[in-house]
């Protein structure tokens, strides 16, 4: 999914980045990362989450301030190397990427969020 500033806007809310193009139910998240390619700014102290399932499940609350360019894992990670249930989202319904922005509304900024999913079994 995407986030562009200039397309999305940036006020406090659930913006879904991937609207239309939902991850099926059923599918499991494994893993996935944040590339942002233009800063994300605010006029206040602004948190940004990304969700599939529920809240948090992708990436919990981060300061704006923590979203320079670059690349960074989100959850689900495995912290053992191994790829478990627990390090696993799985969707319970069809889902967008969505983000969720608090506490203060974006000025500027675009990422993208890259997961990898694997689609529901037959």
């Amino acid at each position: 999914g995407k986030y562009d500033f200039a397309v999305d806007g940036g006020a406090a809310g659930t913006i879904a980045i991937t609207a239309g193009t939902p991850i099926p139910s059923g599918a499991v998240v494994v893993g996935g990362y944040v590339d942002v390619t233009t800063q994300l700014t605010s006029g206040g102290a602004a948190t940004i989450a990304c969700q599939v399932n529920a809240a948090n499940d992708i990436l919990t609350a981060v300061a704006v301030a923590s979203w320079t360019a670059g690349r960074f894992n989100v959850l689900p990670a495995p912290t053992t190397g191994a790829l478990t249930a627990s390090t696993a989202v799985k969707t319970t319904a069809a889902r967008n990427i969505s983000i969720v922005i608090a506490t203060a509304d974006l000025t500027a900024g675009v990422f993208n969020v890259v997961l990898y999913v694997i689609p529901p079994l037959a």
